[in-house]
């Protein structure tokens, strides 16, 4: 997963000129992509690595990136 979302980031840099900042997930993607980091990383940890926020939809069937000048909030802890 980890791999994929790379390639989406490049493909979308690409593109568009600029790195994606926003990555539509569902929780099965997400738990992949979670496996994929050392125990110790936590999903903000993930994120800020990424430079990017995570939209989790149960709803979205593949993994997609996009951009927003929108400032996302956090819920959750």
């Amino acid at each position: 997963m980890l791999s994929f979302v790379y390639q989406l980031v490049n493909r979308f840099e690409s593109s568009h000129g600029y790195r994606p900042n926003l990555l539509y997930i569902n929780p099965t993607h997400l738990k992949h992509l979670q496996n994929s980091f050392a125990a110790g990383y936590d999903l903000v940890d993930i994120m800020e690595m990424f430079k990017m926020e995570f939209v989790v939809d149960s709803e979205a069937l593949h993994p997609h990136v996009a951009w927003t000048s929108l400032m996302l909030a956090h819920y959750g802890s």
